[in-house]
C-alpha cells in the first residue's frame, strides 16, 4: 500500500454528526426492558460487601450527575478534574460529566497536591471531584464531594454532543518535564467498536474483570466502556487487590474474560497458590480468555499461561493518543512476539525516518521485516483531536497524513506487527542501534529469568554500554555466567549486553509499565558506588 493512498471508507465519519461517549455505551442496554435490570457493574470490595448496579440504575445515576453538574453553573466544555479513590463514583462522575458536554480529566488520587495542582491550573478547570483527603485548598473553582454526587440532579435536559466535541482530557507524563493533556472526542466510541471486534470479543453474557484503576483509560475505556457497549457485565476491584485473589475472584463471579498489564499474569502465576494444572483449571474454568496490555507480552509468559490455565492471552498494542489499534483475538492465530495486526478498519504504516530530524518520517513506507516508525492514518476516529495547549508538542506527532508517536516497529508478510521499543528508548552503543524489546525477549526465555529490562548505560560522552537487569526465578537463580552463555547462543555478539545485574524487582509506573530512565539512572550509581569503594 501507498503511503499516499486516501483511507478506505471505514475510518469516515460526520464531525457534525450528533453522538456521545456515555450515551453510545449505556443507552441503548439501560433502556431495553430484557436487559436493563440485569448487573451491569460489579465493584469488588475487600471487605466483601460488594456493591453491585444494574444497567438502568448506572444509566439513572449518569443523567442525574451530568444534570447536577450543569445546575451547578457548569458549561459544556469546562474541564472537570476527578479525584476521587477507585472506585463506582469515580466511574459515575466521569460519565456524568462527558454526558453533560464537559470534559473529565481522570485524576491518579495518589498525586501529591502539587501534581494535582498542575493538573488543575493547566487545563483551567472549573470543577474538581474529590474527597476531604484530596481536596486542593486553593482550587476557587466548584468543588463536588462523594456525599454530593449522591445528591446530584439538575432540571435539564442534557446538551446534544458533536463527533468532535471533546469528550474527556487525560494527562500522560511520557517525555516531557510535565504532564501533557491529550484531549479526545466523543468519535473515539467509533473506534472502540473495532477494538471489540478484532481484540476483546465482549458479548452481553460475558463477565469482564478488569484489574487495573479507573485513572488509567486501559481501565476505563476496556474494563468498563466497552463492556458497557457490548452488554456484559464490567467487574472492578478495590486496590490494592493481592495478585493470589484474582483467580479466587475470578471463580467466584464467573469470569469470562479477564483484563490486565503482563505483570498481573506473570504475579497470578507466581503469588497465586494454584498447584498443579489441573487445580489452575479448575479454578479458571469459566475463563474463555485474557486481554493485555501496557507492556509487552512475552513469549515465555504466552507459554506459561497457555499451560497451565488453557487459555489465550490476547495482545495489544496503543497509546493514550490513539488507544489499542494493534492487536492479536479470538479466532486469529498468535505469532508469539507480535502484539498482533492492525485491527480492520484501522490504517497503519510503518514508515522511515528521516535521517535530518530523528523521529520524523520522511513518509515512505519500510519493506516488510524492516524496522521503522509506526504510524496511524490521521483519518482514525481514535485519534486524539490533540494536546491541551501544547502545539510545538503535538507538530511533533502530527506529521503531513500521519500520527507517528516514537514506536518502532516492523511489518511480516502476513501483517503481524512486531514491536521494536520507542525510539527514545533505543539504545545507541559503540555505534550500533539495539532494541532493548529484542534484548528482553530472548532472554525472558531462560528459566532462570523471571523478569528482565535492558537500557544504555553513558558511562561517558563516547562509551554506552547495554547492561540488563534481571529479576531471577526464586527456586531457580541463574549465575551471570550462565546468562552470559545464554546470550551467546541466542544473540548476536552486537546484541549481548555487556553487564548484568541481578535486582529484587524493576521500578515501574503506576500503571505497570517499566521506568527505564530510573533503571538506568539507579545501575550507574551502582556501578559508580562500586568503583569509588576502596
Amino acid at each position: 500500500m501507498d503511503a499516499s493512498t486516501p483511507p478506505p471508507a471505514a475510518l469516515t465519519y460526520d464531525p457534525d454528526a450528533p453522538l456521545n461517549l456515555t450515551h453510545a455505551c449505556l443507552e441503548t442496554w439501560a433502556t431495553d426492558p430484557e436487559h436493563a435490570d440485569r448487573p451491569a457493574f460489579t465493584f469488588i470490595t475487600l471487605r466483601g460487601d460488594n456493591e453491585v448496579h444494574t444497567f438502568a440504575e448506572v444509566w439513572e445515576r449518569v443523567q442525574r450527575i451530568g444534570r447536577g453538574l450543569l445546575a451547578a453553573g457548569l458549561q459544556p466544555g469546562d474541564r472537570v478534574l476527578v479525584r476521587l479513590p477507585h472506585s463506582p463514583d469515580y466511574a459515575f462522575a466521569f460519565l456524568g460529566a462527558s454526558l453533560a458536554g464537559l470534559v473529565p480529566i481522570p485524576a491518579n488520587p495518589t498525586l501529591t497536591p502539587e501534581e494535582a495542582a498542575f493538573l488543575l491550573e493547566d487545563a483551567d478547570a472549573s470543577a474538581l471531584v474529590c474527597t476531604e483527603e484530596t481536596r486542593i485548598a486553593a482550587f476557587e473553582g466548584v468543588t463536588i464531594g462523594p456525599e454530593d454526587l449522591a445528591a446530584m440532579d439538575g432540571p435539564g435536559p442534557l446538551p446534544a454532543t458533536r463527533a468532535d466535541d471533546p469528550a474527556y482530557l487525560i494527562y500522560t507524563s511520557g517525555s516531557t518535564a510535565r504532564p501533557k493533556g491529550v484531549l479526545h472526542a466523543h468519535r473515539t466510541v467509533l473506534a472502540r467498536r473495532l477494538m471489540r471486534d478484532a481484540w476483546q470479543g465482549f458479548g452481553p453474557t460475558d463477565h469482564v474483570l478488569h484489574a487495573g484503576t479507573l485513572n488509567w483509560s486501559y481501565t476505563l475505556g476496556v474494563g468498563l466502556l466497552d463492556a458497557w457497549a457490548a452488554g456484559a457485565h464490567a467487574h472492578l476491584a478495590e486496590q490494592p487487590f493481592e495478585a493470589s485473589r484474582w483467580p479466587e475472584e475470578i471463580a467466584r463471579h464467573g469470569i469470562t474474560v479477564f483484563v490486565a498489564v503482563p505483570t498481573i499474569y506473570r504475579q497470578i502465576l507466581k503469588y497465586g497458590d494454584l498447584g498443579a494444572s489441573g487445580q489452575v483449571r479448575g479454578m479458571l474454568a469459566t475463563l474463555r480468555h485474557g486481554l493485555c496490555a501496557g507492556e509487552p507480552l512475552r513469549p515465555a509468559l504466552l507459554e506459561e499461561w497457555r499451560a497451565a490455565a488453557g487459555t489465550e492471552l490476547y495482545e495489544s498494542l496503543g497509546m493514550t493518543e490513539i488507544s489499542t489499534y494493534i492487536s492479536t483475538g479470538p479466532g486469529m492465530p498468535i505469532k508469539p512476539g507480535s502484539a498482533g495486526r492492525p485491527q480492520p478498519g484501522r490504517r497503519v504504516a510503518i514508515l522511515g525516518e528521516r535521517e535530518d530530524e530523528p523521529h520524523h518520517t520522511d513518509g515512505v513506507e519500510r519493506p516488510r521485516g524492516e524496522v521503522g516508525l509506526l504510524a496511524v492514518h490521521r483519518s482514525d476516529p481514535g485519534l486524539m483531536l490533540g494536546y491541551w495547549r501544547r502545539p510545538a508538542e503535538e507538530g511533533e506527532v502530527l506529521q503531513g497524513e500521519w500520527f507517528v508517536g516514537g514506536d518502532l516497529a516492523s511489518m511480516d508478510d502476513d501483517g503481524y506487527v512486531f514491536f521494536s521499543g520507542r525510539a527514545n528508548d533505543i539504545i545507541k552503543s559503540f555505534g550500533l542501534r539495539l532494541s532493548p524489546i529484542e534484548i528482553e525477549t530472548e532472554l525472558s526465555h531462560h528459566s532462570g529469568v523471571q523478569e528482565v529490562a535492558a537500557v544504555g548505560l553513558e558511562v561517558d560522552p563516547s562509551k554506552t554500554l547495554l547492561a540488563v537487569a534481571v529479576v531471577p526465578q526464586e527456586d531457580n537463580v541463574p549465575t551471570e555466567a550462565e546468562l552470559r552463555e545464554y546470550a551467546g547462543a541466542h544473540l548476536a555478539g552486537y546484541k549481548q549486553p555487556h553487564l548484568y545485574r541481578f535486582v529484587d524487582q524493576l521500578p515501574r509506573t503506576r500503571n505497570g509499565k517499566v521506568q527505564r530512565g530510573v533503571l538506568a539512572q539507579q545501575l550507574l550509581e551502582e556501578i559508580r558506588a562500586e568503583a569509588d569503594r576502596p
